[in-house]
């Protein structure tokens, strides 16, 4: 929803839209919805052909090592004549836990849960699918996206612990409308088939995120822990999150795509009215 008003300044927007309640606001923003599932193969024959641009940003399925979804675009996108860019938004949680090293894309992949299996299968799917049929592909590999409605608010009010700062994880972000920028800047200048880290500048722990949230919005800070004792009281989907480690450099994103980011750091967006 954020890239679209952005999209709108030069292109005609599609969108596949598997709930039908969701039609009239996207018609609203001059939007065309066009009924389909990533789950269901046959629903996606209408957009054979339909476009030049592909903007693939939906999540794996829930379950499995192999990401059906994308295998079901892709296999629909090269019937008829197909897109000449895609983009798709990966996951920073391809690289499992660095243990808080700073990392470039061309870093050893090592997913350490099925989630992250999945996405490592997407891009496979993707990178060697763009080189047969001659699209050019960028890859986002994203970290934590945050704006107001997608801060850790409800754990803070509940009370979850944060890990102690000794034996905390280095943790990366980025603004939901930088990434909407990011996506814009990768169709303009994105090389073919290259993978790109799109994240701020940010460098801090965990924890640390949690603390400057809960000052920004007058929350009590979170009670820190042994790594020990957090891993037992969380759920084991936030543990695989707090567990690894690692620092992305943006270095190649902000020279190739020429990206300028409005919150240069979390504090940024944190300090002034975040949206």
């Amino acid at each position: 929803m954020r890239v679209i008003p952005l999209l709108r300044q030069k292109y005609r927007v599609f969108a596949l839209v598997r709930n039908p309640s969701n039609f009239a606001r996207l018609r609203s923003l001059s939007v065309v919805p066009v009924a389909g599932d990533l789950d269901d193969r046959t629903s996606l024959l209408r957009i054979a052909g339909l476009s030049n641009v592909v903007l693939h940003f939906a999540p794996p399925q829930n379950q499995g090592e192999l990401d059906t979804r994308t295998r079901n675009l892709l296999s629909v996108l090269g019937q008829r004549s197909g897109p000449k860019r895609l983009i798709y938004l990966s996951t920073s949680g391809v690289y499992g836990d660095c243990r808080g090293a700073w990392i470039n894309e061309s870093h050893l992949l090592n997913p350490q849960t099925a989630r992250a299996r999945r996405r490592v299968d997407a891009e496979v799917q993707i990178r060697g699918w763009a080189i047969r049929n001659g699209v050019q592909a960028s890859i986002l590999r994203v970290p934590g996206i945050y704006a107001a409605d997608r801060l850790p608010l409800e754990r803070l009010r509940t009370g979850s612990p944060a890990i102690v700062s000794n034996e905390d994880s280095y943790t990366n972000h980025i603004h939901a409308d930088d990434l909407a920028r990011i996506v814009i800047m990768a169709l303009r200048n994105g090389k073919p088939n290259r993978v790109y880290h799109a994240c701020d500048a940010s460098e801090m722990k965990m924890g640390d995120y949690f603390d400057i949230v809960a000052d920004a919005y007058d929350l009590p800070r979170p009670a820190r822990k042994s790594r020990a004792e957090v891993e037992l009281s969380v759920s084991p989907t936030l543990w695989s999150f707090m567990n690894e480690s690692r620092r992305l450099s943006n270095e190649r994103m902000m020279q190739e795509l020429k990206v300028s980011l409005r919150y240069t750091k979390v504090t940024d967006a944190l300090t002034s009215k975040i949206r």
